[in-house]
């Protein structure tokens, strides 16, 4: 039942909202439009390997391929002005049967109705920037069957022991939010900066979006809520040895606090985790379109000591002892590969959870810990149904399956870790891909832009946690059963018979009414193979259906 407080909230977001909205922030609609000119060198991008609202700006070139131009004078839109007004974003969606959603931030998208609602302004002068965007969003919340949790006994009564995750004990990612509707606050992409030409040092609580990947970035991306972090660094700028140039660089170092969610233990002293990241891109002159990437962070306590883990970051030990295995430590390497000619673009981002005990154990075992996310775009002409259509056809596949030697050892998984008990998640979700943990993602969608808008149709398939039905298999023997003390539950050969998948397909579509107002609306078709782990055999499961309605009208001040 809903009580009169959250009613009242729920009714304001959608009277309130729906009239006045705009969608200026991270892998929006207007940024994705943007991005897509940029594959037939229309655009230039601001960045090459980290991305947050203040540091996602766009150049056109070439007016002539502004689709959009008519409907909406980007160009006049990002002049920089002491002011600048963000007109209210609002997104109202609904989930038949089960959650579903990712990368959507602070919104939790449970069962039933779901809302989210922002706004704010920037101030510009003298090198400073102040960003105020605050966000609220709104779960109905209803109830569906999921996975019994992993966790068990007084630490996580009424917590994890109810809601909480059904793979690893070392994750805080509930499988429900209670047993409630809920509505929670947040900053958003709220900051304060300072910068002179390429440099910056700014604290707030923006967005940040790492790596090439489009859907499943491996180390950071907006399908959690946003926290609070100090960062330093340059932006994208032109590298010179001496008088050659050598290319463009780009770096940032950053510090924030990730909490605990309300729902995983009942120990405060371990509610908040200290995150510590480093981000690097590299343009070469040499070979133009070419970005290569580095990325890498920690996990540790919130203590004063675990600020040694910045010094670690520009650390790499070939050879280790156990006194650092207290912080958790993730790092890929990636490349994004652009061709303006051609309007095809390649990314790809590999990713590692774990040292090899030494540079032999790399050259033995290269694949150790190691996952991937690679994809493509593509530039599609449109010319025998309108000179002014133009298409675009995404693929990418995804895979955070720890490798074999890994789960032979440890039964672990990507994000996670045996001392930082809340993995990798921030206020109970994903910090990176939000496929999570263990599985692996395949995308297909092909979107057609035009003059007032866009039509995109596409396909999702994913397994979200392989490495849940791993840990019950690894160590199985050709008996009926053994019994395993560690998680009290019983290993069968006839466990690796339980993978999960969930295939969607969906349409979305963007029509501009008039200049400056866009009218949006979405369906997806949800079906779930195997849910709740529990096949009978290969061939005998249960099966779950569902669909996912969203609609929005987007007003651009």
């Amino acid at each position: 039942m809903w009580n009169l407080k959250k009613q009242s909230v729920c009714f304001l977001m959608l009277i309130i909202g729906i009239p006045l909205l705009a969608q200026e922030k991270i892998m929006s609609d207007m940024e994705s439009y943007y991005d897509f000119l940029a594959l037939d060198g229309f655009t230039e991008r601001a960045y090459l390997n980290y991305r947050t609202l203040s540091d996602s700006k766009w150049t056109v070139n070439q007016q002539a391929g502004d689709m959009w131009k008519q409907q909406i004078d980007f160009q006049k839109v990002s002049r920089s002005k002491a002011l600048k007004i963000y007109g209210p974003e609002c997104l109202v969606s609904y989930n038949s049967t089960a959650p579903y959603g990712q990368n959507d931030g602070l919104l939790w998208q449970g069962k039933g109705l779901n809302t989210y609602l922002s706004a704010g302004l920037r101030f510009e002068k003298y090198g400073f920037e102040l960003t105020l965007k605050p966000e609220i969003a709104y779960s109905m919340n209803q109830n569906f069957e999921f996975v019994p949790p992993a966790y068990s006994g007084s630490l996580y009564e009424e917590k994890a022991a109810v809601y909480g995750y059904y793979g690893t004990r070392y994750v805080d990612a509930p499988q429900r939010f209670g047993n409630k509707a809920f509505v929670n606050y947040g900053w958003g992409d709220s900051e304060i900066r300072y910068s002179y030409k390429a440099f910056t040092v700014g604290f707030g609580s923006q967005y940040v979006w790492v790596g090439p990947s489009r859907i499943n970035p491996i180390l950071h991306s907006n399908h959690a809520p946003s926290y609070p972090k100090v960062d330093i660094g340059i932006r994208k700028a032109g590298l010179r040895f001496g008088k050659v140039n050598i290319g463009e660089i780009e770096a940032r170092l950053w510090l924030g606090q990730l909490r605990e969610s309300d729902y995983f233990d009942n120990d405060e002293s371990n509610n908040n985790t200290l995150y510590t990241a480093l981000s690097v891109g590299y343009a070469p002159s040499f070979l133009k379109g070419l970005v290569l990437t580095a990325n890498r962070n920690y996990l540790s306590p919130w203590k004063s000591e675990s600020l040694k883990a910045v010094l670690d970051l520009f650390y790499i030990p070939w050879k280790l002892s156990g006194a650092r295995d207290v912080w958790d430590q993730r790092a890929s390497i990636g490349l994004n590969y652009l061709l303006p000619a051609s309007g095809f673009e390649v990314y790809t981002e590999i990713g590692l959870n774990d040292y090899s005990p030494s540079v032999y154990g790399y050259i033995r075992y290269p694949f150790h810990s190691m996952v991937y996310t690679s994809g493509m775009r593509k530039s599609v002409p449109m010319h025998l149904l309108s000179q002014s259509m133009r298409g675009e056809l995404m693929l990418e596949v995804s895979n955070l399956e720890m490798s074999q030697d890994f789960q032979f050892q440890w039964a672990g998984t990507f994000y996670a870790h045996h001392q930082m008990k809340q993995g990798y998640t921030n206020r109970g979700q994903w910090l990176g891909a939000g496929n999570g943990t263990g599985g692996n993602s395949q995308y297909i969608g092909f979107k057609v832009y035009h003059q007032k808008g866009y039509v995109n149709v596409f396909a999702h398939r994913t397994n979200p946690d392989n490495d849940y039905i791993y840990q019950y298999s690894v160590g199985t023997i050709n008996t009926d059963s053994v019994y395993t003390a560690n998680m009290g539950k019983i290993k069968t050969k006839d466990q690796i018979n339980n993978f999960k998948a969930v295939v969607s397909a969906g349409l979305n579509s963007t029509y501009f009414i008039r200049p400056n107002l866009q009218i949006y609306g979405g369906a997806v078709f949800i079906v779930e193979h195997n849910p709740l782990y529990n096949s009978i055999s290969w061939r005998r499961t249960s099966t779950r259906y569902g669909f996912q309605l969203q609609g929005k009208l987007i007003y651009y001040l």
